[in-house]
């Protein structure tokens, strides 16, 4: 069978390949760069769940341990600390809620697991001029002539692949700001900054503007400065300037420069990002400003949705339309980060006066009245989207979702919010088995047995745990009366209630996109049922036991 196609080889390209060696699924990973270009910080925020998600590859753990662990974020106005808070554990996670490493040596360790992979074949060195699709898949010609099909394509390119998004036919609507931003990688020594991140409003060294803070590794600090539209990073270095800039942060202690860069804010998104069997992820689908590290931790979500869902389809397990849900999903949490980002940057840099007026009014109030504290908007720190409202998930009355919870938190488990991580029996993890396919989680004897029935006769991975047994009632808030049901993305499709074998297939049948009931036989009315263990229900190469 042809592999899966893959354009780009940064982050979200290099995810969505090892996702899918995890079902068994051959990629061609393009890059029209000659080699690796390990340059300068850039996307430094790795949230937890997108930990998790490199932890199925193989390469969460080391890429946690490298990175610098930060749970505070402090935010000040001038010279005075407004607040600060403490990120959210629910559970008993097996990461933190954010480390710190650079994009550039992310990049490397997941080579390393690609080389580690005979499923992944990486090409530096093509440059796509061409993509032609029909019923049998996708083809893809280079500038140097080459020739490449697939069954699918996914498009990994990044921000500049304007010319792939005109063959495909897709807008990339939206805006960009004025101001600049200047990024400087520092070395030296700051006691007591290496576990949080400071957000400055018009501090003294920066007036009318903001500062952002983040530690790295090696003693390494990123500092974002917001710099006027006509800002000049080689004149401000040749006449001192830069370093007098640094200087009134750090003082006077040696430092030296790892890295320097001038960019500028974007929002943008693309229309469709689904395009027949080609779909569209990361910075090539979506642009937003990096206040909340929204930008790669979200392309990593779209490359675990987009993995699982190709490799449903292409195993006979789920029908196309399946991938219609890839852009249901992810564009709408697209539009919640375009949401967000925006009234970030709007509070950053206002529009109009009036705004300008509202900014000073909160910032002056906020050091002693916690209300005007929940005002002020430094950027909200990425969190999963939560797809409550996808046509995959089963909703449950009983369990409503309440909205976006505070900042910081995170929403209780249910219909289709992310599930909690916490150890389980037999020494491993709920969120490592909970990406082997989709998982059924059994209160009572009698919902187990209905769930193993359902588990014999649905197509695909399916595999039954004890609440109880697993330690998990108390994490989820199960009742001793419910069947949840995970998908395998790790994602609650269904909770419910004293289900019939029926009422399960059902929801399952749902959460694949193959109607509102099963396409599969199942006892009940028909009285029929398969009962014989086929290849479709085998866990994902790879998945029964962790890679180191």
């Amino acid at each position: 069978m042809n592999p899966v196609l893959v354009l780009g080889a940064g982050p979200v390209g290099q995810t969505t390949a090892l996702l899918l060696t995890r079902w068994g699924v051959p990629t061609v990973v393009l890059d029209r760069r000659p080699a690796r270009d390990a340059v300068g910080s850039k996307a430094i925020c790795q949230q937890r769940d997108v930990l998790d998600v490199w932890e199925a590859v193989g390469a969460g753990r080391r890429i946690a341990d490298e990175g610098v662990t930060w749970t505070t974020a402090r935010t000040f106005h001038r010279d005075a600390e407004l607040f600060s808070y403490t990120l959210a554990d629910p559970g008993r996670p097996a990461f933190p809620p954010f480390v710190n490493i650079s994009q550039s040596r992310t990049e490397q360790i997941l080579d390393e697991r690609i080389a580690a992979e005979p499923l992944v074949d990486l090409r530096w060195g093509h440059d796509v001029t061409g993509v032609e699709q029909d019923d049998a898949g996708v083809a893809v010609r280079c500038a140097d002539g080459t020739l490449l099909r697939g069954s699918h394509l996914v498009v990994c390119a990044g921000s500049r692949c304007d010319e792939l998004r005109r063959m495909l036919g897709v807008e990339f609507g939206g805006h960009s700001f004025d101001d600049r931003f200047l990024i400087c990688d520092i070395r030296t020594d700051l006691p007591g900054w290496a576990t949080e991140r400071r957000f400055y409003f018009d501090p003294v060294w920066n007036p009318g503007r903001q500062v952002l803070i983040h530690p790295c590794p090696d003693s390494t600090f990123r500092i974002d400065w917001q710099v006027p539209a006509g800002y000049d990073l080689d004149a401000e270095a040749a006449s001192g300037a830069l370093d007098a800039r640094i200087r009134a942060i750090i003082g006077d202690r040696d430092y030296e420069i790892v890295w320097k860069s001038v960019y500028r804010f974007h929002t943008r998104l693309v229309d469709r990002m689904r395009c027949g069997r080609i779909l569209i992820a990361g910075d090539a689908a979506h642009l937003v400003s990096p206040f909340g590290a929204r930008g790669l931790n979200s392309g990593v979500a779209d490359a675990e949705n987009a993995a699982w869902k190709i490799a449903y389809v292409r195993n006979g397990w789920a029908p196309d339309t399946l991938l219609d849900t890839y852009h249901d999903e992810r564009h709408a949490a697209a539009l919640e980060n375009v949401a967000v980002t925006t009234a970030t940057m709007d509070f950053l840099v206002p529009q109009d006066e009036q705004a300008a007026v509202y900014r000073r009014d909160v910032l002056s109030r906020a050091a002693t009245d916690p209300a005007a504290r929940a005002l002020v908007d430094s950027g909200r720190l990425s969190e999963p989207f939560w797809y409550v409202d996808s046509p995959l998930t089963t909703p449950n009355p009983t369990r409503p979702f309440a909205g976006r919870p505070a900042r910081g938190a995170v929403p209780p488990a249910g219909p289709g919010v992310l599930v909690p991580d916490a150890p389980i029996a037999g020494g491993t993890r709920f969120r490592e088995i909970a990406r082997d396919g989709f998982l059924l989680l059994t209160g009572s004897r009698a919902d187990a047995e209905a769930a193993r029935e359902a588990a014999a006769t649905a197509p695909g991975p399916v595999r039954v745990e004890d609440l109880d047994e697993t330690g998990l009632t108390g994490v989820l808030g199960a009742r001793p009366d419910e069947v949840w049901i995970i998908r395998p993305d790790a994602h609650v499709a269904a909770v419910l209630a004293t289900p019939t074998h029926h009422e399960i297939c059902a929801a399952l049948a749902r959460a694949t996109r193959s109607g509102g009931a099963p396409p599969w036989p199942t006892t009940g009315e028909s009285g029929t049922s398969r009962t014989s263990a086929t290849p479709s229900t085998a866990p994902p190469t790879g998945a029964s036991t962790p890679r180191s």
